[in-house]
């Protein structure tokens, strides 16, 4: 029993660790995310337009670049809103439990999340089943952020 105690005590005085939490993004080696492209763009002007790195914010560990003064203060205003999911990965290669680079050509927007695929004909493998291969993405993505996360 004294021993428990001790135990007890001894822990009860460790103060407790920091939890991190591992983030896993795809980014160029300066850490600019969707290869320089404006997220918010994505959804107002419903194409990938060139960011400027004028205007730029950080988020999650990544830097974004913004066509414009607006676009940022949009972004910064509500970044989960306009952030890519997956970390900017292929989303049907997520569902498939891989990470794959992408094409900004073959974007998205799905339920009003940001998917950036691979190429145009990955982006119609996934549409055969959208709702279905979104699920799959969803629940993959928290393993390949563990496993491959930092």
């Amino acid at each position: 029993m004294k021993k428990l105690m001790v135990i007890a005590l001894l822990l009860w005085g460790i103060p407790a660790l920091p939890q991190t939490t591992k983030t896993l993004e795809n980014l160029d080696k300066n850490g600019v995310a969707i290869q320089g492209y404006d997220p918010v763009a994505f959804f107002t002007q419903n194409k990938p337009v060139k960011g400027n790195e004028q205007f730029q914010s950080a988020y999650k560990g990544a830097t974004y670049y913004f066509a414009s003064a607006a676009d940022k203060a949009a972004f910064d205003g509500a970044p989960a809103k306009y952030e890519p999911q997956f970390g900017g990965f292929c989303a049907y290669g997520v569902s498939k439990g891989k990470l794959v680079p992408i094409d900004v050509e073959a974007f998205q927007i799905v339920n009003g999340r940001l998917l950036l695929q691979y190429d145009l004909d990955v982006k119609d493998k996934f549409n055969k089943d959208p709702a279905g291969n979104l699920q799959k993405a969803d629940e993959n993505w928290p393993a390949l952020v563990e496993k491959k996360g930092r």
